[in-house]
């Protein structure tokens, strides 16, 4: 596989991200001719539209501030449009630092108000997990489109409410997986696919930081959980799409606290292992106390790997035969390009509520994998 070709490439991510199938999980490869070939919606996917939608971010926490506000000035079928904080300050100075209207500024109590404004077409959640049912449901009755970061909620039923509320109000509904926009994530999910060194046979997948103390993540109620709902679930992204199926059981084990201050509520660290179909295996590691950020794969005839895996960038790849060399994008400026696409000729998102939902089942299995040391097989997802 030429890796070098495909940085030149730039429909790589587009043909490549697009090629997730109605299942969510395994990807359909097309035929390739000269290296790559590129689907016919290759004019669809980079038309510029007439009007860029507009996105109201819910929440201007760390994430909004130097991610997803950053990214939205350069999209090229969605702006940044409204905002909804409960900061007055915070508001005065997005409304500054981004030309905001004062009419496009919401705060959480007259939030339902948002669906007399036509500037706002998307609705962007990105509040403590434990809001994020809540402000989707509330965006979807407003009329919006949604997009819910990750994880999708912090219940089963939760998801589903969430589910349900969008589609009654026929809006789309997106969950905030943005390497699935990536290059070498995309790659991961390629190679194996096309088997290029064989079948893959063990995934392991590792995602941990050291987390400063006394933040909301460690609250149980606002987070659902600990690491395991925060860095974790791109440990199961990563080993679903790499193997493309979904695992059948699984089973898990927390580690040890060592600090009982930070980590009074929620797990320090866990680990886990799931088993697929055909009997290919994936071990995971999450942690709030170790870095570590690493997705492989090892198959009949080689190996192919991210570490750093799951970054915003410097994301670097390396398989048994040399480095990969792939270009860089900005993921979330990718992510809310698409999701405005998805919107604009109303179909349904490569990420959708759906899969947020296949995801809190897996996390919530997995936590009772750990809780009672037994094997959980994974049904009905």
């Amino acid at each position: 596989m030429n890796f070098a070709g495909i940085s030149t490439r730039r429909k790589f991510i587009q043909r490549l991200s697009g090629s997730i199938g109605s299942s969510f999980l395994t990807f359909s490869i097309p035929a390739f001719s000269n290296g790559f070939a590129f689907a016919a919606e290759e004019t669809a996917v980079t038309q510029e539209p007439a009007r860029k939608l507009g996105i109201a971010l819910v929440g201007l926490g760390k994430y909004s501030t130097e991610q997803l506000a950053p990214a939205l000035q350069e999209t090229q079928r969605c702006k940044l449009a409204g905002i909804v904080t409960g900061s007055p300050d915070k508001a005065e100075k997005w409304k500054d630092k981004y030309n905001i209207p004062a009419k496009n500024v919401y705060n959480y109590q007259n939030f339902d108000s948002i669906k007399d404004n036509p500037d706002i077409d998307i609705v962007y959640v990105v509040l403590p997990n434990s809001m994020h049912a809540e402000y989707t449901i509330r965006a979807a009755k407003a009329g919006k489109h949604v997009i819910c970061e990750k994880p999708m909620a912090v219940s089963v039923k939760e998801c589903e409410d969430m589910i349900k509320a969008c589609k009654d109000a026929n809006r789309l509904l997106s969950i905030g997986y943005r390497l699935h926009f990536e290059p070498y994530n995309l790659s991961m999910a390629e190679l194996s696919a096309r088997k290029t060194y064989g079948a893959v046979k063990v995934i392991t997948a590792k995602d941990g930081m050291d987390i400063e103390p006394n933040v909301w993540r460690l609250n149980k109620k606002l987070a659902g959980g600990g690491p395991l709902m925060d860095v974790g679930i791109y440990c199961v992204q990563g080993v679903i799409y790499t193997m493309g199926a979904n695992p059948i059981a699984v089973t898990a084990k927390e580690g040890p606290k060592t600090d009982m201050k930070r980590f009074k509520e929620v797990e320090q660290s866990l680990t886990w292992q799931f088993e697929f179909p055909g009997g290919a295996i994936a071990n995971c590691e999450t942690s709030y106390s170790q870095e570590m950020n690493l997705l492989r794969a090892d198959a009949d005839r080689g190996w192919f790997q991210l570490e750093p895996a799951y970054g915003y960038k410097d994301i670097k790849g390396e398989t048994s035969q040399g480095k990969m060399n792939l270009a860089e994008v900005n993921q979330q400026a990718m992510q809310m390009d698409d999701f405005a696409n998805c919107v604009l000729q109303k179909k349904k998102s490569k990420v959708p509520g759906e899969m947020g939902l296949r995801d809190v089942k897996i996390l919530t299995a997995i936590y009772e994998a750990a809780r009672t040391g037994k094997k959980v097989q994974l049904t009905n997802l």
